[in-house]
């Protein structure tokens, strides 16, 4: 997977679709030489042109062709000549700058984890990792850059390693990686959105200057995405070239295109650098998160391939990554705070009667939660409304023959909780201000190891009390009134330090509850992204559980994340979010687009409505392998009307989905044309009570009916014959 030409000083890193080639010049500055389509040589050569150019800075007197300011250069500090946006700053006696030599390098087969932080993964024949020094002599600073390609999954990771040698600097930047690409006639790609409206897929054209999206909100946030895309302005669905990054990380970052005079595009991804320093003594190191690269010539779908292939395989872990996802129903919409253990039970028998698999008892079954002002920290089960205790309850779940989950909110805390009384030093605050709040809650400091010491002992004591099958794992506000020092550290330390402090208790509860599946939430969307995914294989993609508001949240989603992974429910109407009344068949085709659950009360629908819900259910257990592990295909998509079909493994199931939003008076007739099958087999439908030919179906299509009604949907499952 790595060509090393010595005599040219030149690597070639080879994945699937995509080549990756940097060079060692002369001087022993790092350059980029090609990211693109797969090439299987690249000649020495093939030489860099240099030209005068005015303004741009020399390094040397005698040669005015040769700048910093012009070069491809992989990893650069500001100072010295470079004037785009930099990967890297330290401040420190000697100065600001880094001027960054090739000193050693290493390749080897397999990948190294990341120190205290997630990361992709694979076997040694999966992946191979190079190791290319950098060192910078009058700061005593060496960075190590990191690539590992993985071929066959067409990804090349990137991170760095800032070591400092004999003195001290304060880390300004630290990005995982920036990349200069030749030209800039590229769309920007990205997902943005806001509370309810997660992931939504973003198109910018790209133009003089710079484009970036981010956070510091502590997480990587609803309205924002770790994820970047540079496509061919005229891409499709199924060709054109595009380039992507993505963050391993769920806290502060930034992501951007920027474009120079000289037409050339530098792209970026890394920590947020706007509420980022770190202080490094001398003999320190600082690891950057992960990056993620891939390049495809196969338009967006082959994004989405690339992407969800890889998060399923090389970023989520453990024993669910690849099985099966139960089913399950959610007593929130259905009781909010208001429940007993004999209401609970009852909800889970006609749960089970319905086929459902998993019953999720969400938020107050704790402390004295009554309401969302108070108990959040006291991690211990509520014996007025459940009598028999949580091990109790879980046994008579499971006796139904159920799984039983559990809601947590583990890093927060209310005023009036037994936790805050005790330990009010343990909430992010200012000494001196007044606390901010954010639906009554306060946010637990997590860059103290005796807090998260805390949550990984309470939230086990739960776990261990109980058969406890699933986990939510919640989190509903953003952080506020960050501490000019904690522990020594300083300020602008802490968003990173609580993101460390986190995963050190997500790997712990990983460990030690291997059985568990842990969904993460925010909520909904507000921290969905590969750092979670790592340890949380699946995310609840937003608290909207309206079907229509749904079908973009999701659509975003499926970008770059696996169906999989996506928590989608049917839930009441009128929509608790939107108000809006849609029919259940339309609500349960939406939801089957990831994993089924349900969020409402069974014993409020009439008798028909239960026959439906039945029946849904039994239908997604028929197509959840080719949901949940097959090829999805996104169709014709309108301002009115949605089109996906997923396709399994051997093209023997097909499952298409159409919604329309809204009824037009004399509207045109809609084709669609499905993708993926075998083209000379013949498929049945048993909703349509006919056959056709693979070919015909995605060279013809098939026309929608024609309803006059407003959030109308069908859904056709496809049997090759």
């Amino acid at each position: 997977m790595i060509d090393y030409q010595e005599t040219a000083l030149l690597f070639h890193l080879k994945a699937k679709r995509f080549s990756y080639i940097l060079q060692i010049l002369d001087n022993k500055l790092l350059v980029h030489r090609y990211f693109g389509k797969r090439v299987e040589h690249f000649s020495p050569d093939n030489k860099i042109t240099y030209l005068d150019r005015a303004f741009s800075p020399n390094p040397t007197s005698k040669d005015r062709t040769f700048s910093l300011d012009t070069l491809p250069l992989e990893y650069s500090s500001n100072g010295l000549g470079d004037f785009r946006t930099s990967a890297i700053e330290v401040t420190c006696e000697k100065g600001t700058a880094l001027d960054l030599r090739y000193q050693a390098h290493r390749m080897y087969k397999g990948k190294p984890a990341l120190s205290g932080l997630p990361a992709s993964f694979g076997d040694e024949d999966q992946v191979e990792t190079l190791e290319i020094d950098l060192y910078d002599e009058l700061t005593d600073v060496t960075v190590t850059l990191f690539y590992s390609i993985f071929e066959e999954a067409n990804y090349l990771t990137r991170s760095a390693v800032i070591k400092t040698g004999s003195q001290a600097v304060k880390l300004e930047k630290a990005l995982s990686m920036t990349l200069d690409l030749p030209h800039k006639q590229f769309m920007v790609h990205t997902l943005t959105g806001r509370y309810g409206y997660e992931k939504e897929w973003t198109k910018t054209p790209l133009t003089q200057g710079k484009y970036s999206v981010g956070s510091i909100r502590g997480a990587s946030s609803h309205s924002r995405t770790p994820f970047i895309a540079l496509a061919d302005p005229i891409a499709t669905e199924e060709q054109g070239d595009i380039y992507t990054a993505q963050l391993v990380y769920s806290g502060n970052f930034t992501a951007f295109v920027e474009t120079t005079a000289l037409q050339t595009t530098r792209l970026g991804i890394g920590l947020n650098d706007e509420k980022f320093r770190w202080q490094l003594a001398a003999n320190d190191s600082f690891q950057t998160p992960e990056a993620l690269l891939s390049f495809t010539p196969n338009g967006f779908t082959g994004l989405t391939w690339d992407s969800q292939h890889f998060a399923r395989h090389h970023i989520a872990r453990g024993k669910w990554a690849h099985k099966e996802r139960p089913i399950l129903i959610n007593n929130w919409e259905a009781t909010y705070f208001h429940f007993t253990e004999n209401k609970i039970v009852e909800l889970a028998q006609s749960a089970r009667d319905a086929g459902i698999e998993l019953f999720v008892l969400d938020d107050g079954w704790f402390g004295k939660r009554n309401s969302d002002t108070c108990s959040l920290g006291d991690w211990v089960e509520n014996r007025d409304k459940l009598p028999s205790g949580l091990s109790g309850l879980a046994r008579k779940i499971n006796e139904l023959g159920m799984a039983f989950g559990l809601w947590f909110e583990p890093e927060m805390v209310s005023e009036d909780s037994d936790l805050y009384r005790a330990h009010p030093d343990w909430v992010i605050q200012i000494k001196g201000r007044s606390h901010t709040y954010s639906r009554e809650q306060l946010v637990l400091d997590l860059s103290k190891e005796e807090v998260c010491d805390y949550l990984i002992e309470s939230v086990s004591a739960i776990l261990q009390s109980a058969n406890i099958a699933y986990v939510k794992w919640d989190m509903n506000r953003n952080i506020t009134n960050i501490p000019e020092y904690q522990a020594n550290h300083q300020k602008n330390e802490f968003y990173h330090r609580y993101m460390l402090g986190l995963y050190r208790v997500l790997e712990t509860l990983n460990k030690r509850f291997p059985e568990v599946l842990f969904e993460s939430c925010s909520g909904g969307g507000g921290r969905n992204d590969l750092g979670m995914l790592y340890y949380m294989p699946q995310a609840w993609a937003s608290d909207n559980t309206d079907a229509i508001g749904r079908l973009s949240i999701q659509e975003g989603t499926g970008l770059i994340f696996p169906s999989i992974s996506v928590g989608a429910h049917v839930s009441a109407v009128p929509n608790h979010q939107t108000g809006r009344v849609t029919p259940l068949s339309t609500r349960g085709n939406v939801a089957m687009l990831g994993n089924l659950g349900y969020e409402l009360d069974l014993h409020a629908l009439p008798e028909h409505k239960i026959t439906e819900i039945t029946e849904q259910v039994k239908t997604y257990k028929s197509i959840r392998q080719t949901v949940q592990f097959g090829d999805y295909y996104r169709l014709k998509k309108t301002d009115n009307t949605y089109a996906y079909n997923y396709v399994n493994d051997d093209k023997s199931q097909v499952v298409f989905t159409f919604v329309k939003i809204l009824s037009q008076p004399e509207a045109p007739l809609v084709q669609v044309k499905l993708r993926g099958l075998d083209a000379s087999a013949q498929y049945y439908s048993k909703e349509l009570d006919a056959t056709f030919y693979g070919d015909e179906l995605m060279n013809i299509g098939l026309t929608m009916p024609h309803v006059q009604k407003d959030y109308f949907s069908v859904q056709y499952i496809f049997h090759k014959q």
